[in-house]
């Protein structure tokens, strides 16, 4: 499998299945370890970095839930991969610079993926579609037994895995959420919300994660605290604010239904008829509009638009998938003009 491949198919957590997905995009599990006697990678010279890549890679290939998995140097593809491969939320921004001594892994449909030498040697994630955080961490459970039997995983007994940031020690687990919660923005809910939230030892991040704003009413919902904590407590907790948020969402959308229909009949109608009318269009504009076309879809209001290929959109219409499309660099203002002819196409607007 290549990088270019990955453009031909859906990511798994784009499908919009599973439960809840009108308003639970993907849930997603990620795990930090690192190898047992190696310092860490802030810590590394080139000899011990490249001793990491050369472990991890045997470990992990020769693991049953990597099989014929995408192997990527990440020094050796160009910075329009790289960005691509972030776009797909298969890494993070910080894993893309720099890239000497990085190596990604992407599994089948995408549901698994590992960065080596991120911030810490292993970076595990599992992501799947719609509110299925047990389902992503039964997944990652079995992976991360897998690759234990294969590698020795920095532990003590009384701080657990041990990992470069202090906050990621003991479980080195991170569950999160990425929920559409445009409701709640539109009635004035969202900043108590985020509050209420914070104040639960939870964080909200932006649609590609840490240190992003949350474009298009999409956050990131995730745990800050690993340590002292069981992985399945940590997930549990996660759950329960995830049930009250898509409570809160489903109540505020019914408002807008039955007490601002006109209003937001509105809304929803301008955003699409401006993705009909648009020449030029940049993803941040874009991802606000898809937001209030896929609430119309919600809602029952906009009946012939497909929320998968809506979903695809959030992701295709990002500066590297569209210059991946064109298969040439693109200029901002050719990628404004493509991204509104892939829109067209894939919505099918005359």
């Amino acid at each position: 499998m290549k990088i270019d491949d990955l453009i031909k198919e859906t990511s798994e957590w784009l499908k919009g299945t599973g439960p809840d997905s009108d308003i639970v995009i993907s849930s997603r599990i990620r795990l930090a370890r690192n190898i047992g006697g190696l310092h860490f990678v802030d810590w590394s010279d080139d000899e011990t970095k490249q001793k990491v890549v050369d472990v991890t890679k045997r470990a992990i290939l020769a693991s049953n839930y990597m099989k014929d998995a995408l192997y990527v140097e990440m020094d050796k593809i160009p910075v329009v991969d790289r960005q691509f491969l972030m776009e797909r939320h298969l890494i993070s921004r910080e894993h893309a610079i720099d890239p000497e001594f990085k190596t990604t892994f992407v599994g089948d449909k995408e549901i698994i993926s590992i960065m080596v030498n991120e911030e810490d040697h292993l970076r595990l994630q599992v992501i799947e579609s719609g509110f299925l955080l047990d389902e992503a961490w039964h997944i990652m459970e079995g992976l991360e037994k897998d690759l234990e039997q294969r590698l020795n995983f920095a532990f003590s007994d009384e701080w657990g895995y041990l990992t470069a940031c202090p906050t990621n020690a003991g479980s080195g687990l991170r569950a999160s959420a990425m929920v559409h919660l445009p409701a709640i923005v539109i009635t004035r809910q969202v900043d108590g919300l985020i509050h209420a939230i914070s104040k639960l030892g939870l964080t909200v991040r932006g649609f590609f994660g840490e240190g992003t704003e949350a474009t298009g009413n999409f956050f990131q919902i995730s745990n800050q605290v690993t340590l002292g904590r069981r992985e399945e407590d940590v997930i549990d907790s996660l759950k329960r604010v995830i049930r009250q948020v898509i409570a809160q969402e489903k109540t505020a959308r019914a408002f807008l239904k039955d007490k601002r229909k006109d209003i937001i009949e509105d809304r929803i109608s301008r955003a699409r008829a401006t993705l009909e009318a648009a020449h030029i269009i940049t993803s941040k504009e874009a991802i606000g509009l898809f937001s209030l076309v896929r609430l119309g879809i919600d809602l029952g209001l906009i009946k012939n638009i497909d929320t998968k290929k809506l979903n695809e959109l959030f992701v295709f219409i990002q500066p590297a998938h569209l210059q991946k499309l064109e298969g040439k660099k693109l200029s901002t203002v050719e990628r404004d003009i493509k991204r509104t002819e892939l829109i067209r196409n894939k919505l099918k607007i005359s």
